[in-house]
């Protein structure tokens, strides 16, 4: 008779040692420099997370950014501006380029300071001194400079809500030269000069009419230029009635305070753009962010049917690019207590109510919804059962994700299942922060050994010879639980785009390297 003990040996002699620690305390694998680099860029936002604070992220960041070659640097930008719909990450790293090469700052710049709030994030940084100087500097100053000349005057002045800076603080800094009489009215209009008010771009001059109350028109501007101003149910309609498409869905339940739903008319115009499927993806919306709006529309009993019904619509757009993979598919949502975090960290004032667990919930229903033949297994300190109907919507199965009691994280306690059912699978997905500590033997001590996830990895592999795993990472951190190879994908982010990484290592298309490989070959 054959001892177990030894096969059960050979099935993992194959596992790498652990060679970092993580946030948590537990066995990890150090992501290599690029790796690292692209999960910072494609989940941080600067704001205290469940194991980092704001400064330990920039300093990782900037610390990565040195490690890698310019090139990337610049390509990381680009994708996370135009892949990951990031913020402030982009302007950060279009930062490190201004003191590690100019000439790629000069190429990438347009592309990721595409509006006015990139602009801002841009200039701050830049002030902040977090790249190594307290000025803009002749390039940067020069290419804000351009970015005014290039842009038409509505267009600027419509991007112009914010401060620290304001644009008004930009323009001093950068001393734009006005191509015509209505640039330099409108230059001279943000900055409280003496101008000739008949030389304004016609929307400013709708505004300041409106205003100063000498017309009744609300203009067509952002809303947060008018909320200052006294406001009737006339009025708020007509700001729902201009609105875009992200506007709109932040502020729902503002709309119904205000009376705009009892118009059947404007019910139907707002439902209609919630579910516009080409304005959904030109607003480059997060799924959590439509996961958010269902969840605030829907508390509220005043808000139609119709809206709640557009929103869910919506996020089936939102999450078209869901891959249908062939083959038996796994899902592991981590619903563990530091997933329940907000996943973009804690920011006084502004925190956001979506949770990493509403996240990974999402994911897995999504997956779920395009796979119904797939599996779902949440973790947390164990497996915990949940029974989801692959027809019900992609929101309703996320809320039932999201409902399940939490506990400790143990990564690799679903592949322990699979294992002792001696189960097939094609390829399995994870969604976690990656923060597993409970299956660490030796608690924060590598000892010579693998993660208990690579372990039973390996073993499900010698059942499942073609076998794929896909991990997704929520949180900015730079360690993982599986190390990358052929059949292992570490990739991470909230934006359509993982989806389409995923459906990309399922079918075999992406080189060695994988998500890097991705971000390597974007063109500058």
């Amino acid at each position: 008779m054959s001892n177990k003990n030894i096969f059960k040996t050979i099935a993992g002699m194959f596992t790498p040692t652990a060679d970092a620690v993580n946030e948590a305390g537990g066995l990890a694998y150090k992501l290599s420099p690029k790796q690292a680099l692209a999960q910072y860029a494609a989940t941080g936002c600067f704001n205290h997370t469940f194991y980092a604070d704001a400064k330990e992220q920039l300093e990782a960041v900037l610390a990565l950014a040195n490690e890698v070659d310019a090139e990337f640097v610049a390509k990381t930008a680009i994708f996370a501006r135009e892949k990951g719909y990031m913020k402030d990450m982009p302007a950060l790293l279009a930062a490190v380029l201004s003191v590690k090469d100019k000439e790629l700052l000069e190429r990438i710049f347009p592309r990721v300071v595409d509006n006015g709030k990139m602009l801002r994030n841009f200039v701050q940084i830049m002030r902040s001194g977090a790249v190594g100087r307290k000025s803009l500097g002749s390039l940067p100053k020069r290419l804000v400079r351009e970015w005014f000349e290039t842009r038409e005057v509505d267009r600027i002045f419509k991007q112009s809500v914010g401060q620290s800076p304001s644009i008004a603080d930009i323009l001093k800094m950068v001393h734009p030269k006005p191509a015509d009489a209505e640039r330099e009215a409108l230059y001279g209009y943000f900055i409280g000069r003496e101008i000739d008010a008949d030389k304004l771009p016609e929307t400013v001059k709708r505004f300041e009419r409106f205003k100063n109350g000498d017309s009744p028109d609300v203009p067509d501007v952002p809303f947060q230029m008018l909320t200052a101003l006294t406001l009737g149910g006339k009025e708020w309609t007509e700001i729902a009635r201009n609105a875009g498409w992200q506007m709109t869905r932040m502020n729902l339940n503002t709309f119904q305070r205000h009376g705009v739903f009892a118009d059947p008319q404007m019910v139907s115009l707002i439902a209609a753009r919630l579910r516009d499927g080409e304005a959904i993806r030109k607003a480059r919306v997060f799924p959590y962010q439509l996961m958010s709006a269902y969840s605030a529309a829907s508390g509220n009993k005043e808000i139609p049917r119709e809206i709640t019904e557009a929103l869910q619509d919506a996020m089936e757009i939102a999450t078209e690019n869901v891959p249908v993979i062939k083959g038996k598919v796994w899902i592991f949502p981590d619903i563990s207590g530091s997933m329940r975090s907000p996943v973009t960290g804690y920011r006084k004032g502004a925190t956001t109510s979506v949770g990493c667990l509403d996240v990974a919930a999402l994911f897995a229903a999504a997956i779920l919804r395009k796979n119904p033949s797939a599996e779902v297994i949440p973790f947390s300190d164990n497996i915990v059962e949940a029974r989801l109907n692959p027809r019900d919507s992609v929101m309703t199965n996320a809320a039932k994700l999201a409902a399940l009691p939490s506990g400790g994280t143990n990564c690799s306690a679903p592949l322990r299942e699979l294992n002792r059912r001696k189960a097939a699978g094609d390829v399995i997905i994870y969604v976690s922060d990656n923060e597993s500590w409970m299956d660490t033997p030796y608690y924060g001590r590598f000892g010579g050994s693998g993660t208990e996830t690579m372990k039973n990895w390996n073993e499900f592999k010698s059942r499942n010879k073609d076998a794929k795993l896909v991990c997704i990472d929520i949180q900015p951190n730079a360690t993982t639980q599986a190390k990358e190879r052929a059949d292992i994908l570490n990739v991470g982010g909230f934006s359509d785009k993982v989806f389409t990484l995923i459906s990309e290592f399922a079918n075999g298309n992406l080189v060695d390297g994988h998500w890097v490989s991705v971000i390597e070959k974007v063109e500058i």
